[in-house]
């Protein structure tokens, strides 16, 4: 076996640790800024954004996105340093994006959805919504999906592509609300007692708005009933108890003033045939 000759293989090993230990050296010099970068730029998104009353998901996506995308251009100067192709390896990260994108397409049309629902607001948490066949309180807006708890405390995880894709009902969007009811009375009864006994029903409950003023009206003459609507405003919080409170007064006023309220019924007529 030859001897290695020491004198020719020295220069080339510190020809060699030179060359390249002066390229490790950049990169993780480039890494370690791009790592203090991402971190100053994404906090500085996230500050802005806070300033701007932006809702917390998105501020939350886009200042890691940031910091993402800072990293990974350290990353490619890095890689740079070392003498790789740097076109490619964006172009291959490109065209895997693209099939990841494809392969998540249904997920992303409902990240995409979140994005709209986090810089629309067409509610809030906290807001009783109807969307997408569900009706409950929003729990949690996230990125992908909306969470409801309904009435019965039951949880509904709807797909923000489904809540966008319809219509949203905003059920207490605003502070104030009308409580609507229907009223039947008997053919028999007199109309303007009714009328008189609602009016005094609703103007003296406290929880019932003056302004605007309720309405009670002969709306419909039905096939057993006299039906008046009854329709008073309260704000939004106070709707279901005066819902109940006035369903339940109705009907012990007019029985204590002696005005039916009529039930469906058939009359069945015999004919006697010789």
């Amino acid at each position: 076996m030859d001897k290695i000759d020491m004198a020719t293989v020295l220069p080339q090993l510190v020809e060699f640790a030179t060359t390249y230990g002066i390229r490790v050296v950049g990169a993780i010099v480039i890494l370690i800024v791009g790592r203090i970068a991402s971190g100053v730029i994404g906090g500085a998104v996230r500050k802005g954004l806070q300033k701007r009353n932006t809702a917390d998901g998105i501020v939350g996506f886009v200042s890691s996105l940031v910091r993402f995308a800072v990293l990974a251009f350290a990353i490619i100067a890095a890689l740079s340093k070392f003498g790789v192709e740097t076109t490619s390896f964006v172009a291959v990260m490109g065209a895997a994006g693209f099939a990841v994108g494809m392969a998540l397409q249904g997920s992303l049309g409902n990240f995409a959805a979140g994005i709209l629902i986090l810089a629309f607001r067409p509610f809030k948490v906290g807001d009783v919504i109807e969307a997408a066949g569900s009706k409950g309180k929003v729990n949690e807006i996230g990125i992908f999906t909306t969470i409801l708890n309904t009435p019965d405390n039951q949880k509904i995880i709807i797909p923000n592509g489904a809540v966008t894709s319809g219509t949203i009902t905003n059920i207490n969007a605003y502070d104030t609300r009308r409580v609507d009811l229907v009223a039947g009375i008997g053919y028999g009864d007199d109309i303007a007692k009714a009328k008189s006994v609602l009016e005094s029903l609703v103007g003296k409950h406290p929880k019932v708005l003056k302004d605007p003023a309720p309405t009670i009206e002969v709306n419909a003459l039905a096939d057993s009933s006299v039906n008046f609507v009854v329709r008073p405003w309260v704000n939004t919080p106070d709707y279901w108890a005066v819902y109940y409170d006035l369903t339940r007064s109705i009907k012990e006023e007019f029985d204590r003033n002696g005005i039916s309220i009529p039930f469906p019924q058939r009359d069945v007529h015999v004919h006697n045939v010789n």
